[in-house]
């Protein structure tokens, strides 16, 4: 990172933003370009790594993407407005970018388990993770990131 002081370095720190985030986005390697999409996500900690739930329709561009490359990139921020300088002005914020690799989730505790982890992310939690998981339709993806770094402009 260029500018280390604005690191965020303990882990649980990066933990903590990441759930602060209503939105990740996701890279993909594409055929001719790279592709990212935006995603509600679900979110917890397993074997000292972040884990990101997903869920989409099963077909499309990203699910092709995904099928060809399992290597994903993730970036997640809070963006807080804009502060002067006293010469310019810059933007407040704090990130998290991560990489890892993303499979599909076939068996059903752990599908109920992601859709549950997305609902309560999503602050949805009148829907059934149970019913959600039925739909055929509905595929479940799993991130698991390997490496992961926080930046923030400002501190809290």
């Amino acid at each position: 990172m260029r500018k280390s002081d604005r690191e965020i370095t303990d882990f649980q720190a990066v933990v903590r933003l990441l759930a602060q985030c209503d939105t990740i986005r996701l890279g993909l390697r594409g055929a001719e370009y790279p592709y990212v999409v935006p995603l509600s996500f679900g979110m917890e900690v397993q074997d000292g790594k972040i884990v990101l739930y997903f869920h989409g329709a099963g077909e499309g561009l990203k699910h092709d993407l995904i099928a060809a490359d399992d290597r994903v990139c993730v970036e997640a921020d809070v963006f807080r407005g804009y502060r002067g300088t006293g010469h310019s002005v810059t933007a407040d914020y704090k990130s998290v970018i991560g990489f890892g690799t993303v499979e599909r989730v076939d068996a059903f505790e752990e599908r109920v388990k992601g859709l549950q982890l997305l609902l309560e992310h999503c602050d949805a939690t009148e829907y059934s993770a149970e019913e959600c998981a039925l739909v055929p339709r509905t595929v479940i993806y799993k991130i698991t990131l390997d490496r992961v770094t926080g930046k923030q402009r400002f501190a809290d």
